[in-house]
């Protein structure tokens, strides 16, 4: 319900809200500003509210400017998870959330971007069309005001110039189609099916950050848009004297003869940007010297399906269960930086991760392993990232739900919660895990049946077989695997996994999944934990409510979305 979203995301709620109003804010009060304000009288006279559009859009594309960067300086976000750690882990559970702020404005920019380059199109043309005009109006008149040395108002001077010209020629024009061109770039470059499948494309063309911001610092420093300056209103008021410009006519009072003066808006851009540029180039020197300190790989294993298992170790590292960390392999590419769920528990004395061929990047870093018989590659590594997702431990019955890829980080959590549980440890909390796994064929997650194996194994030896229940659900099978199974029907494993449970055929009944666990555990608060897609986020947001009893001594679910 929307109720409980907002207890939950109180403080995403409140950062929304705060980034709309202020946009909102910077929006109404510039337009109102130049829509009213007595500097740009002369100015309006030419453009009319296209001015007001421009530089209002112009505004707000400052602060969003500034923003953008802030979200994607992970170390900056680990920091504020470190000094805030004895906050509400809702609050910096709200930090996971920076690449969906960092999309958000990259959005508003793209949208701020094409009403500024409308609005300024539409001032161009009027600009030119005034230049043109013979018809002794204001307009014209003010037009003409180069004629008389620097008093110009109207940056185009020539009759046969064209919109297309001061857009190519003009440093305003170049560095706004330049900027424009890279944000398209870059945001097309950006989308889910890019980065999964072509994640090369995306972080080159990333990259074009540079150039947008050096661009943006330098789009507004020749002042083509001008207004009337403070010494010129006190002299000549455009309420009193506009008409004299137009009229020279004998009733004008003595003030008004001389004409109007103008002056550039100063360029302000790098006000709004210079802090979080500082700031990001500070993160991308601790990211190199990060990178710099050794890694050692300790074993590398070749899993079916082409999975590669790389154990690591690194001085100083310490890892929580559910965090991320960035790889680089310099035999490969020196610029490149892939993410990966790592799929160790902190308690083992090393880091590990599994990679999947998914795109050119991993395809390579695969067969560089494969190939190199004596001599490892060398890697780097950043982090680790994120928020640990230690409330899996604070659930007496814990219901674990991994969708395809998602997957990858109860890995992790699954053997930490092992070890804590050999070790009598006292921050866990948890006496049964429900384990649900969802894919479409186990091939590229041999690995996982294997841990899943190895558990089992370790449980049933120290007669704790019953601590940890799984289900497998095969979503996309087909007829030769089905005929396999019903033929091996009576086997004491599962012809598909080799586990001791079966694995089921289809989608799961949540709600009789949900009722056995209510049935089993009549008194107990039941965490559910996902790592999949959103669709079933809300079928298991609606099974957790509709099966949590309304007496508070009975059964309560809990859900708890992980943003791997």
């Amino acid at each position: 319900t929307m109720g409980n979203w907002l207890v939950n995301h109180w403080f995403s709620a409140a950062v929304l809200a705060a980034w709309l109003g202020i946009n909102i804010f910077l929006f109404t009060y510039y337009f109102l500003f130049f829509d009213r304000d007595e500097r740009y009288f002369y100015t309006r006279a030419i453009l009319g509210s296209a001015l007001a559009w421009a530089r209002a859009s112009a505004k707000c594309l400052n602060f969003n400017s500034m923003l953008i960067l802030l979200p994607v300086c992970r170390n900056l976000l680990s920091f504020l998870r470190g000094t805030c750690s004895c906050c509400r882990r809702t609050l910096r559970k709200q930090l996971d959330h920076n690449l969906t702020f960092h999309k958000l404005v990259a959005y508003a920019l793209a949208l701020l971007t094409a009403v500024h380059t409308i609005a300024h199109l539409f001032n161009l043309e009027r600009y030119n069309h005034s230049q043109q005009a013979t018809d002794g109006s204001l307009p014209a008149v003010l037009s003409k005001m180069h004629l008389q040395g620097s008093k110009w108002l109207n940056p185009i001077h020539s009759n046969q110039t064209t919109v297309e010209y001061v857009a190519f020629t003009t440093i305003p024009g170049l560095t706004g189609v330049i900027i424009t061109l890279a944000l398209i770039l870059m945001v097309t470059s950006s989308t889910e099916f890019i980065r999964r499948n072509y994640f090369e494309v995306f972080w080159y063309t990333h990259h074009l950050f540079i150039i947008y911001f050096a661009g943006l610092v330098i789009h507004g420093i020749a002042g083509l848009v001008r207004g009337q300056t403070e010494e010129s209103i006190e002299e000549v008021h455009p309420h009193q004297c506009a008409r004299c410009l137009t009229h020279k006519v004998e009733n004008c009072s003595h003030s008004c003869w001389k004409d109007p003066e103008f002056g550039s808006i100063p360029t302000e851009s790098w006000k709004w940007v210079l802090a979080p540029i500082v700031l990001y180039i500070f993160e991308r020197i601790l990211r190199v010297w990060r990178a710099q300190q050794k890694v050692v790989v300790t074993k590398v294993i070749m899993h079916p399906a082409r999975v590669l298992e790389l154990q690591m170790q690194k001085k100083g590292f310490r890892m929580e269960v559910g965090q991320y960390i960035f790889v680089n392999c310099p035999a490969i590419s020196l610029l490149e930086w892939h993410p990966f769920t790592l799929t160790s528990a902190p308690e083992e004395d090393f880091f590990s991760i599994h990679i999947r061929v998914a795109g050119d990047w991993t395809e390579r870093l695969i067969n560089t392993f494969q190939q190199q018989k004596s001599e490892m590659p060398s890697i780097k590594v950043d982090g680790p990232f994120g928020t640990a997702s230690e409330d899996v431990f604070h659930y007496e019955v814990a219901m674990l739900v991994g969708a395809g890829i998602g997957v990858t980080p109860f890995a992790s959590i699954l053997k930490s919660i092992w070890y804590k549980f050999q070790h009598a440890d006292q921050s866990l909390k948890t006496k049964k895990i429900y384990f649900y796994w969802l894919c479409r064929d186990t091939g590229a997650f041999a690995w996982f049946n294997d841990l899943l194996a190895s558990l089992e194994q370790k449980m049933a030896e120290s007669g704790k077989a019953d601590f940890l229940t799984y289900r497998l659900f095969l979503t996309g099978w087909d007829t030769s695997i089905a005929n396999n199974v019903a033929l091996r029907f009576d086997t004491a494993t599962d012809t598909v996994t080799g586990l001791r449970h079966k694995t089921i055929f289809g989608r799961p009944m949540w709600n009789s999944e949900f009722a056995a666990v209510a049935a089993a555990h009549p008194r107990s608060v039941v965490g559910v934990f996902l790592c999949g897609p959103g669709a079933l986020a809300k079928s298991l947001q609606k099974s957790c409510h509709q099966h949590s009893s309304l007496d508070p001594r009975k059964v309560k679910f809990y859900f708890n979305k992980e943003n791997f």
